[in-house]
């Protein structure tokens, strides 16, 4: 069965009349003809009663044309989603961001993102960066923010955002006073870290380790916020990035600059190689980037 005979059917159909249809359609008579024989001989059944002056549908005849505009009517509105989806008028992304990044940036993403392409739904996964880049190999999510490097292998990557660790500590803290300070001098202190499943906690233990010493950890968390409290609660003190510490309003809570510090936050966007990227995906990544 082909689209072209279902259409010269519902010409015939709608003007009841195989002249007037060819004259409407700009089709010929015996080519209208043929189409609807041919498929009467598809479907086994009359579509028209040719018995009176005007043609009349079959009870056949009505059930093909009714599912016939079914069918154009469902085309029709393919080309229209699909003209949607390259506008970016429609559309979902998933995005794993780990909860830090989450906090300083997504709000900004999806406020951003959002007013310009207002039908596409941004769906925030939060988890720690190894989880997320998991999620993107497997295909479970389109998009990740993580802590670099990435597997160049299996990752499309392409840079976020920059920014220094530094040390959180209470203001009644003993190194409270001092300008900067160095790693080693934190030796024997106890450090509150993210969780063993996310890359800060590797990170920040390898920095202690290449400085002479293996950090005491105290406590972990998944919760960048709980971490500060921790610390306001003089458990232990944390390295984290700058940019967080204009988040938390701790009036408590203090920041000193590392010396020749090693520790370096840089962000990355990730996308699984090779994997298709939608209309919608496509406009978020240019909108990151820039």
């Amino acid at each position: 069965m082909e689209l072209r005979d279902l259409k010269s059917f519902m010409e015939v159909a709608e003007h009841r009349s195989f002249t007037k249809a060819a004259t409407q359609s700009y089709l010929s008579q015996p080519s209208l003809s043929k189409a609807v024989r041919k498929l009467e001989e598809e479907l086994h059944v009359e579509l028209f009663d040719r018995s009176t002056r005007h043609l009349q549908l079959t009870d056949a005849g009505k059930i093909v044309y009714q599912q016939s505009q079914k069918a154009f009517n469902a085309l029709t509105e393919l080309g229209v989603l699909l003209d949607e989806l390259m506008d970016i008028a429609a559309g979902e992304i998933k995005i794993g961001i780990p909860p830090l990044i989450g906090t300083l940036f997504f709000p900004d993403i999806a406020r951003r993102f959002h007013k310009k392409y207002p039908k596409v739904s941004l769906e925030l996964v939060e988890l720690g960066a190894k989880l997320i880049a998991q999620l993107v190999e497997e295909g479970q999510i389109d998009l990740g923010i993580i802590v670099l490097p990435a597997d160049e292998e299996k990752f499309n990557h392409y840079p976020f955002i920059q920014d220094e660790f530094v040390l959180y500590i209470h203001e009644n803290h003993r190194l409270a006073g001092k300008d900067s300070v160095s790693l080693d001098e934190l030796k024997s202190e106890k450090f509150i870290l993210f969780s063993e499943s996310f890359t800060l906690h590797d990170y920040i233990k390898r920095a202690c380790e290449d400085a002479g010493f293996t950090p005491s950890i105290a406590y972990q968390s998944s919760q960048w916020d709980l971490i500060i409290e921790l610390v306001s609660s003089q458990l232990g003190i944390t390295l984290l990035p700058k940019s967080i510490y204009y988040k938390q309003n701790n009036p408590e809570i203090k920041i000193i600059p590392i010396k020749h510090s090693p520790l370096l936050w840089k962000l990355g966007i990730i996308t699984k190689k090779n994997a298709y990227h939608s209309f919608a995906l496509k406009e978020l990544l240019k909108m990151l980037k820039k």
